[in-house]
């Protein structure tokens, strides 16, 4: 049994040079007196690391297959419940864990029924000459001086907090209180502040920490928390939660200085206080948008009152609506498996809502952006090219994708100079929105104008009868099979080239005999459509119901 006195980013962990089953640490005098009470030793995972833990927030510390040394007298220190505690250990898929029994201080209740782990009482301390436990008093010095050094820097943000300083003051703070850059993002890694030398942003905007648009990887990180390498340099990046809610990320880089588990340590503790700036905002901003949210709905309503003095409101919330509008609706699609992470975040749709505040700020700044109930609106000015300007939001809003980003549909309005039309604006953005989501799937983003024949469909309230036609008029082409789709797109082609057998071949890539071939089969099936004007209009109406349908599509 070997152990290599090799240490991570900080020299604060101590690696074995080779795997050691679990059940040879037992035996292998390192432990004084030890006792199993919860586990089994002979399955348990092989040790790669010991460390020891002084502090209940042991989180930076952890590694997988690690042996965690800890006593009774710092367990009955934990913020939350021993069941918490060891479901967190387990996620980090820690071997074991050792704990000293100090005088007068019992085992915490219930930790051998909680833990999945094997858990070992000793009633002293570990055998300090012991090869396995070189560097651990060292990683105790070190935890401690964390400790303090947290105190420390606590205080000085908190000292900003009361003069009334925001999440920029905060980030400059811990720039300087922790020697590097800083950024405060969203949950999904979108920037809000930042402080620090050009140079190290630079140095980040290199990195696969950051994708293209600028927001930190939340989704591939890890979820985004923890220290991440990238070459020879860490990032260092912790929640920011409030009342349990997920607020977003702050991030700590410093190139040319290796970052190690105390500097996580010392940002998770910012953090926390960075949430106290957060809970201030949303008090503030709680009321304020209550506001904003009743006179978007009454102006949607149509009942705003007069269109002067809907103006001269709407400029009290900084928004212009003395021009040209559109209506933008942003609706979150329906996810079976949306299951809440941990801490929670706030309502998807609030999410969203301030994801395009922020998106809308840079290209609109008196545009109105407004969560409602189950949707985002965007009140916005009518732009050269507003339908480009919106994909430019959707693409900053949604990022790389991935990482649990609901995917949303959107529906852009015609546009108008009186706001006494937003009712009708409305009305066609959320048919946009409904009927584009139908035809295109997640992601649609889709003009009114561009619905074409679907807005006339999507007034017919008796959907039975409009699949019934659909399965009428094209008959076994409805049916559920690759054969069905493969004809219908035959048709579909056909049809968008006027029946011109030479084109629709090229574009579906058939010989010119092949494709008269279908053809024939085609009018087996429905009828004389190549000579029957009348009946290519059936089929395509009932073509553009499947899509809107989704019948066997």
């Amino acid at each position: 049994m070997n152990a290599s006195r090799s240490a991570d980013a900080g020299g604060t962990h101590h690696a074995v040079s080779e795997p050691i089953p679990f059940a040879d640490i037992v035996v292998s005098g390192l432990l004084i007196d030890p006792t199993v009470i919860a586990g089994d030793v002979a399955t348990a995972r092989d040790v790669t690391d010991v460390a020891v833990m002084m502090l209940p927030e042991i989180g930076p510390w952890l590694r997988p297959n690690q042996l965690l040394v800890t006593s009774t007298t710092v367990l009955r220190r934990l913020a939350g419940t021993i069941g918490d505690f060891t479901a967190r250990l387990a996620r980090h898929e820690i071997a074991g864990l050792v704990v000293r029994l100090d005088e007068g201080c019992g085992l915490p209740d219930d930790i051998a029924r909680d833990a999945a782990f094997p858990v070992v009482t000793t009633p002293a301390d570990i055998d300090a000459d012991h090869e396995l436990a070189y560097g651990l008093s060292g990683m105790a010095k070190t935890q401690v001086d964390a400790v303090l050094r947290a105190d420390h820097l606590r205080r000085g943000l908190l000292e900003i907090v009361m003069a009334g300083g925001g999440h920029k003051a905060l980030a400059d703070g811990v720039a300087r209180g922790l020697g590097g850059a800083v950024l405060i993002t969203t949950p999904d890694g979108r920037q809000t502040c930042r402080a620090g030398a050009d140079a190290d942003f630079g140095w980040l905007a290199s990195t696969a920490a950051l994708d293209s648009t600028g927001r930190v990887r939340t989704d591939c990180l890890d979820g985004g928390l923890g220290l991440h390498r990238f070459g020879d340099e860490y990032v260092a990046i912790a929640a920011i939660s409030a009342n349990s809610i997920d607020h977003g990320r702050l991030v700590l880089f410093c190139p040319g200085r290796t970052l190690a588990s105390e500097d996580l340590y010392l940002v998770e503790q910012a953090a926390t206080v960075c949430a106290l700036v957060v809970s201030r905002e949303l008090a503030v901003s709680a009321v304020e948008e209550k506001h904003r949210a009743n006179f978007v709905r009454d102006l949607l309503r149509g009942r705003g009152g007069d269109p002067e003095q809907v103006i001269v409101h709407a400029q009290m919330f900084g928004w212009n609506l003395d021009r040209p509008i559109v209506v933008v609706a942003v609706e979150p699609d329906v996810v079976d498996d949306d299951e809440p992470p941990a801490p929670a975040r706030l309502p998807v749709v609030e999410r969203q809502a301030r994801a395009f505040v922020g998106a809308v700020a840079g290209r609109d700044p008196g545009a109105a952006v407004t969560a409602l109930a189950t949707e985002t609106v965007i009140i916005m000015g009518e732009g050269s090219d507003t339908m480009t300007l919106v994909h430019e939001l959707v693409a900053q809003v949604r990022g790389a994708g991935g990482g649990g980003r609901r995917p949303f549909g959107v529906g852009v309005s015609r546009a108008s100079s009186s706001t006494a039309d937003l009712p009708a604006l409305y009305g066609q953005a959320r048919t946009a929105l409904e009927v584009g989501r139908k035809i295109t799937g997640s992601w649609a983003v889709t003009h009114f104008d561009d619905l074409g024949v679907y807005r006339l469909l999507s007034l017919v309230e008796d959907t039975d009868e409009l699949e019934s036609f659909a399965r009428e008029t094209l008959k076994e082409l409805t049916d559920d099979t690759a054969e069905a789709q493969d004809m219908r797109r035959t048709l579909e082609v056909l049809l968008a080239t006027n029946i011109n057998i030479a084109e629709t071949a090229r574009q579906l890539h058939f010989h010119y005999n092949t494709l008269r071939y279908r053809v024939a089969k085609l009018e087996k099936i429905l009828g004389p459509f190549t000579a029957q004007p009348e009946l290519r209009l059936d089929l395509s109406l009932a073509l553009k119901i499947i899509a809107m349908r989704g019948i066997n599509s």
